[in-house]
């Protein structure tokens, strides 16, 4: 969303109070205000969005930023029905140790090809301390249903 999206029912809003109190300098503030929101809007439609192999160098590079918008374009991408793509940039961000792109995978490899294909990555997961990957390996959980395969 962002900006643009506040500015412009703030501004309107000024613009009711400097109506309602014969404020020619509110009114003024009010239209600043919402040029300020559209030229945002037009801006960020416009934005080109981050190229992938960028993201991948920097990510591998050990930026964590690099990494969260890596997975970011991967969930993307996944719910765009391009689950190829998606499965590319969250293996790249998982090698960068994203835990939740290791997560988000092991749900994609899930999807695609069953519970025992994304076993590793689940477990990867859960190793590093992901909260709902570590449910599935106590006792009785989806991963260790006789409590025979703890983490």
């Amino acid at each position: 969303m962002g900006l643009g999206f506040f500015l412009l029912p703030a501004g309107g809003a000024l613009s009711l109070t400097g109506v309602f109190l014969d404020s020619g300098t509110l009114i003024g503030l009010s239209w600043i205000m919402w040029l300020a929101g559209i030229l945002l809007l037009i801006a960020q439609r416009y934005r080109r969005p981050p190229d992938p192999r960028v993201l991948a160098a920097a990510a591998a590079a050990g930026d964590a930023r690099a990494v969260r918008g890596l997975r970011t374009l991967a969930l993307d991408a996944r719910s765009q029905g391009r689950p190829e793509a998606a499965e590319r940039m969250l293996r790249q961000a998982a090698k960068a140790g994203d835990v939740e792109s290791m997560w988000e995978l092991g749900r994609l490899l899930q999807e695609r090809e069953g519970l025992a294909a994304a076993e590793p990555w689940f477990r990867m997961a859960a190793g590093r301390g992901h909260t709902v990957a570590r449910r599935l390996f106590r006792a009785g959980g989806g991963l260790n249903p006789d409590g025979s395969s703890p983490l």
